[in-house]
């Protein structure tokens, strides 16, 4: 293998990667404030895909994308609101059992809506821009070389939001504490609208990198990437957002890698391998904290 040839490879790995990982934090802020696992996300993906295709075809890159972000931040809002709010004091499973239910509803809905044939994702030049190197032996688009930047950038700024900011206190005081964090004075009901706000933010962002590079969207072309970025999040410890950005990369990474080597048939199935290993090995993650239930 040369140098040339594995530098490709990292750098696509490290591209896929970035954007599981935005979509892994979506995952690992929810769980640590409500403890529940929105199966949902990786529909609200696609769905922000969508968003893209059309807003692209009607105005300019630079304002449809602020506008797929923030449509895909209200359809959070709304599946929150309508789905989960009502649940709150509802056992988990519960919870679990809407949040299945939203993501076939997001499926259906967008089969209804688009028609189950792929459609083409709108190919927006400033990210598509080609570079080479190495005299042409490495070449990457801006997207592959823009998404572990961005993606560190979001996840350090995020980390510095929820640890010295008083709205990333009340977080920290939710995911303690509900009950408590409302004698305190805590909107509760608030702090999980801005974590689904934050989590779909990064979704569609991802969203954007992950199909700039892949071309094509159909109804269901969330649902496996939604279960990998779960794999993400579990294997970085899910409540850990540097656990789920490491778990991301470490994901991506592994795809790309077995893909290269002539195994891309196995490829998918090795993500969940990892996941048994890690529950096996490590049930808390790898930067998770051991949790304990008080009975």
């Amino acid at each position: 293998m040369s140098v040339a040839y594995f530098l490709q490879q990292l750098l696509n790995g490290l591209s896929l990667g970035g954007a599981y990982a935005l979509i892994a934090i979506g995952y690992t802020m929810v769980y640590g404030i409500l403890r529940m696992i929105n199966f949902a996300h990786g529909d609200v993906f696609m769905m922000s895909a969508y968003f893209a295709i059309y807003a692209v075809a009607v105005m300019p890159w630079y304002v449809a994308l602020p506008v797929v972000v923030i449509s895909t931040i209200i359809l959070g809002v709304v599946i929150e609101r309508v789905a989960y709010k009502p649940l709150r004091a509802a056992p988990r499973m519960s919870v679990m059992i809407s949040a299945i239910g939203v993501a076939y509803l997001l499926e259906n809905l967008a089969n209804y809506l688009f028609t189950a044939m792929p459609k083409s994702y709108p190919q927006i030049d400033i990210l598509k821009r080609v570079y080479s190197f190495a005299d042409g032996a490495v070449t990457v688009s801006r997207v592959t070389l823009l998404a572990p930047i961005l993606t560190i950038i979001l996840a350090v700024a995020l980390v510095q939001l929820i640890n010295h900011t008083k709205l990333g206190m009340a977080m920290r005081a939710c995911a303690k504490d509900q009950d408590t964090a409302r004698i305190m004075g805590i909107q509760v009901d608030t702090i999980v609208t801005m974590t689904f706000i934050i989590g779909c933010g990064l979704a569609a962002i991802g969203s954007i990198l992950y199909f700039t590079d892949r071309s094509t969207v159909q109804p269901y072309s969330g649902s496996l990437p939604g279960l990998k970025c779960f794999v993400a999040a579990v294997l970085g410890g899910i409540g850990s957002i540097p656990g789920a950005v490491i778990g991301g990369f470490i994901v991506g990474i592994c795809q790309i890698a077995i893909t290269a080597a002539g195994y891309s048939v196995f490829s998918d199935a090795f993500t969940f391998v990892l996941l048994i290993i890690i529950l096996l090995a490590r049930p808390s993650g790898l930067l998770g904290e051991k949790a304990t239930d008080k009975v």
